[in-house]
């Protein structure tokens, strides 16, 4: 797991899902004037160069933000993590990405607090610089599913936390689902988004049938596949799991998931889900 840099991958497809549901789920959190604890287990360095260094190896933001950078017609909740983006680009060429914790930060206020935990030495320290002039952030190089539970229930009352593991361990798959149920038992209002890879179904389908059975509710599933699964060419689809969504995230990503596939994905093999993994 310490060997996983997210440099590589840094807006593809997944980042693309990942940060269309983020963006979504924050912006309708800040309709209410009350402060925020925004929690990330798994939060990377925080801020990546596309056109340079590692990001150039495979080049797959080209396959997501780079397939949407001038796109004329977005689907809206697509639009607005665009733009987000090309907030961070002010040139008006694609030449960076923010992460997960800069997003957040970006969209927060001056009262929501920030905490942003990262296991990977390297990449911990890169993080701390990229945050180090926001007072509002705290950086912590630990295991986030671990040691963030200390932090619950946040002192606002309402939080958000993103789970974003590698999964380079098989065993993260029981992990993360081990990790919610304590996070949840402890604060079950909060909203909890969990990003999953799709690499062997097998695994997807135990986490699906873990969570059903955890004994949480209201969860939402929306996965995203570029292609058909397959053993043998690693990361063909992606999905985000939410539990306690906003009331409106169901219909944002009715209108986002088939535009995104057909955007980003084999026009023939692409596909989406939207369910209902646990009722309210």
């Amino acid at each position: 797991m310490l060997s996983y840099q997210h440099a590589y991958h840094a807006g593809n497809f997944a980042d693309v899902l990942k940060h269309v549901v983020l963006v979504q789920v924050l912006n309708y959190l800040k309709t209410k004037d009350k402060p925020l604890c925004y929690i990330d287990t798994h939060a990377g360095s925080g801020d990546y160069k596309l056109h340079c260094g590692v990001s150039q190896k495979n080049q797959e933001y080209l396959g997501g933000i780079g397939s949407l950078w001038q796109h004329e017609t977005l689907a809206d909740c697509v639009a607005d993590y665009v733009n987000l983006i090309k907030q961070n680009n002010p040139s008006g060429q694609l030449s960076h990405y923010p992460g997960s914790p800069l997003i957040a930060a970006q969209l927060l206020g001056n009262k929501d607090r920030l905490f942003l935990y990262e296991l990977h030495t390297a990449e911990s320290r890169l993080l701390e610089e990229a945050t180090k002039k926001d007072k509002r952030i705290k950086t912590f190089r630990a295991d986030g599913l671990k040691d963030s539970l200390g932090l619950l229930p946040p002192k606002e009352h309402r939080g958000l936390i993103l789970i974003d593991p590698s999964y380079e361990i098989k065993t993260e798959y029981k992990t993360v689902v081990d990790a919610l149920q304590a996070m949840h038992k402890r604060f079950a209002t909060g909203c909890y988004l969990l990003w999953y890879p799709v690499v062997a179904r097998k695994r997807n389908q135990y986490l699906e049938r873990a969570l059903r059975e955890s004994g949480i509710t209201n969860i939402q599933l929306f996965e995203l596949g570029i292609q058909p699964d397959s053993d043998e060419f690693g990361m063909t689809a992606c999905g985000m799991i939410v539990i306690n969504p906003p009331w409106t995230l169901l219909t944002d990503m009715q209108e986002a998931l088939p535009w995104l596939a057909k955007t980003l994905g084999d026009s023939q093999h692409s596909y989406y889900r939207i369910e209902q993994l646990v009722g309210q």
